[in-house]
């Protein structure tokens, strides 16, 4: 369990705040208080109560989920490609540095969703958690919403799923096998690269990929099944044969029950902020990522379709089955390349890599 000191909570101080006006956050619907601690320098927690923590994925939105909870708003992971920041824009932050250090956390959740699932009208449809941002991001470790949660939707007899890349969950794990014992549980751990140092730059905020390969150990060892999201798979950065291979048999020693993995996309909010770190980080491939991506949020089809053949290739390779073995964000993801390309679908490249690895397409460095 992560320890963290809160006796040096605070209000934070504004202009407005100090010469008596109205705060500034009072448009922040439910704020109780602004906080500050010594561990988390520089992130602010705005502690607000919910009327509702249910929310309904709006139709056509293809995912294989009718139903999301999200505790925390905004996640001190900082992943620089999350593809969640613009939501932080709905409560007018910015989807840069707000999304990372401003972290609205919904105290009540648990109660109100146990109020919500126990209402006559509810029919017990799968929720899911960490569909926006993490449930255990770090700040979990102080105000311990998902016992509630967790406990809230099993009583009632309510399927959930969970996508994390915090390594917090393993104090959970006794909860969650007796949750599995009531209802369908389904478990996920983010990590798309084996690369510590990468990881580091890309996703300062977040545990490392040998603590959540760990997890994942500590997951299958206990019982559950888990299965892991791989994505984004970063191109230039961590598409190579090497880090594929490594990927996928670390992810195999560890247990991992299967796995979903996709290419990088940037819808609007993110692509500004990752498009920012990649021309200061990686200056050499700013225009690539320019013109892989032009102006959409998918890199191009060429691209992944070659991506899609490599992942099968080392899925392959290291046992793992088409199928993921994970409910939340699964095959049915339009972020998961893999997904639309079924088993023998894909044409070979004119050009095979080394030991029968599909080779990028002849002109890839040419185009993009």
């Amino acid at each position: 369990m992560e320890a963290m000191r809160w006796e040096a909570q605070a209000l934070v101080p504004t202009p407005e705040t100090a010469s008596g006006a109205a705060p500034a956050l009072l448009p922040l619907a439910g704020l109780v208080r602004s906080v500050t601690t010594p561990e988390f320098a520089g992130i602010t927690f705005h502690e607000v109560t919910a009327k509702s923590v249910l929310n309904r994925v709006p139709a056509g939105s293809r995912m294989p989920f009718e139903w999301t909870v999200n505790p925390y708003r905004g996640c001190s992971h900082a992943c620089v490609y999350c593809f969640a920041r613009k939501s932080h824009t709905y409560l007018d932050f910015d989807a840069g540095m707000d999304f990372d250090n401003q972290v609205v956390v919904k105290v009540n959740a648990a109660e109100v969703l146990r109020k919500e699932v126990n209402k006559a009208s509810w029919t017990r449809q799968q929720v899911a958690l960490g569909t926006n941002t993490d449930p255990y991001q770090r700040a979990e470790g102080r105000y311990r919403l998902m016992p509630g949660i967790i406990s809230a939707l099993a009583d009632s007899g309510t399927p959930l799923s969970i996508l994390t890349k915090g390594t917090l969950l393993a104090r959970d794990i006794p909860l969650l096998k007796s949750a599995a014992t009531q209802v369908p549980v389904g478990l996920g751990i983010s990590l798309a690269m084996t690369d510590e140092a990468l990881s580091e730059a890309i996703e300062p905020g977040t545990p490392g990929p040998r603590a959540r390969l760990r997890l994942v150990s500590r997951l299958r060892e206990a019982g559950l099944p888990c299965g892991v999201m791989a994505m984004p798979i970063l191109p230039w950065l961590s598409d190579s044969d090497e880090a594929l291979d490594a990927l996928f048999g670390s992810l195999a020693a560890a247990g991992a029950t299967g796995v979903t993995a996709g290419a990088l996309y940037l819808k609007p909010g993110t692509r500004e902020w990752f498009m920012k770190w990649i021309a200061a980080h990686h200056p050499e491939l700013a225009g690539r990522y320019r013109r892989l991506y032009g102006t959409g949020s998918y890199a191009s089809k060429e691209y992944r379709t070659w991506l899609a053949a490599k992942v099968r290739y080392f899925k392959a390779r290291h046992g793992f089955s088409h199928s993921s073995g994970f409910s939340h964000r699964d095959l049915d993801d339009p972020r998961a390349e893999e997904a639309q390309y079924p088993a023998g679908s894909i044409p070979a490249p004119a050009t095979e890599g080394t030991a029968g690895v599909p080779a990028r397409p002849s002109q890839q460095d040419a185009l993009f």
